[in-house]
């Protein structure tokens, strides 16, 4: 899938600059067609980055419920990740979709969705909160992806029924 929308940049770029160079069209319309490819770049980008099934970099939920975790432990050749799969809480009901998420490796939070994927087999739905990283400083909130956050879990409250 990747490959294939790579090629076809690679070919609307070659496309763009055939016409560009070798065509007689006015100023106007080759600054219109760089404008609607930018546009088209954009687009696609947002397209991608929101496919279902692909983990994504953004920082998890405020409030989320954890279905499942994948840990990719460091080792020599790569840093290690931590998948996780979440349902995300909104406004107290689950979302119509879960979500995968890419965390970076940290020993603590491997640990914490260990025992969380634990009480979860054991039927124990668990129930997960992230918050932003206080002090954060320097450049890094430009960076795309490294937001550190607060992880907890914690077994879900049992539903409050109405007396009858």
């Amino acid at each position: 899938m990747t490959t294939a929308i790579v090629l076809s940049f690679c070919a609307l770029l070659l496309l763009l600059t055939l016409a560009l160079l070798w065509s007689r069209w006015p100023a106007w319309l080759k600054t219109m067609l760089v404008v609607a490819v930018a546009g088209f770049y954009f687009v696609a980008d947002d397209t991608v980055h929101q496919m279902w099934g692909w983990p994504a970099a953004d920082p998890l939920p405020e409030r989320f419920v954890l279905l499942a975790a994948v840990i990719e432990e460091p080792s020599q050749k790569t840093p290690g990740a931590l998948y996780v799969w979440v349902n995300a809480l909104e406004d107290g009901k689950p979302a119509a979709q879960p979500r995968a998420y890419r965390l970076p490796y940290a020993k603590d939070l491997h640990a914490l969705l260990n025992e969380g994927i634990k009480k979860s087999r054991q039927g124990v739905t668990q129930m997960g909160t992230a918050e932003p990283k206080r002090g954060k400083k320097g450049l890094g909130w430009l960076r795309p992806g490294s937001d550190e956050q607060e992880v907890k879990i914690r077994d879900l409250p049992a539903p409050q029924l109405p007396e009858k």
